[in-house]
């Protein structure tokens, strides 16, 4: 008799200790994000590449304009578009970078029009209009003019490239900065390529 209850206390005292254990578990588990709430927020936050900050010595394509003061209406369209990513592939590519002068220079209510929800597909047609995926710094500007060739654009269109006296045009629009960039080549210019279509 004295065996059992002393066997019977054992077994009691060892059911408490393991379920006083299971509870800190249990909090400890409360405390800690599952996999599957990890998963879901960043699903969430997941918005691309273009969303990765870090500092580079060597910026890519939308960075650059995104630290531009002069390219402002351009980094707005872009984010209007949902089009960041395209700038920050890995390339190598060329953007034609339209600045604020150039987008000012189109008819009146043309870039707000375009900033609405509801045109968010013809100005990502618009934008990349002026990404060539290529690298076109401009020595190979200089030559696809001598050889009579347009560029090939993320739109789908052909790009007519010119010389004007020293001045190199894409599209009618003259170029007036080059940057070397990390995934390829950003040239400003001061018009906006609209499509033919």
């Amino acid at each position: 008799m004295k065996n059992s209850s002393f066997f019977l206390t054992c077994i009691l005292l060892l059911s408490v200790t393991i379920l006083i254990g299971c509870k800190d578990n249990k909090t400890d588990e409360d405390d800690t994000p599952s996999a599957d709430t990890e998963t879901v927020d960043n699903v969430g936050s997941n918005k691309g590449q273009a969303f990765i900050e870090g500092d580079s010595e060597n910026p890519n394509a939308l960075r650059l304009a995104i630290n531009s003061k002069d390219h402002t209406t351009l980094v707005a369209a872009v984010q209007a578009a949902g089009v960041e990513n395209a700038l920050v592939n890995v390339g190598p590519l060329t953007v034609f970078a339209p600045t604020n002068a150039a987008f000012n220079k189109l008819p009146e209510g043309t870039v707000e029009d375009l900033l609405k929800p509801e045109n968010k597909s013809k100005l990502a047609y618009i934008l990349k209009n002026h990404v060539a995926p290529s690298n076109y710094p401009i020595d190979m500007l200089e030559k696809n003019i001598r050889k009579g060739r347009t560029l090939y654009m993320a739109s789908g269109e052909n790009v007519e490239v010119s010389k004007e006296g020293e001045d190199i045009l894409v599209g009618g629009a003259k170029i007036i900065g080059t940057v070397k960039v990390s995934n390829g080549w950003v040239h400003v210019i001061e018009d906006v390529i609209l499509p033919k279509e």
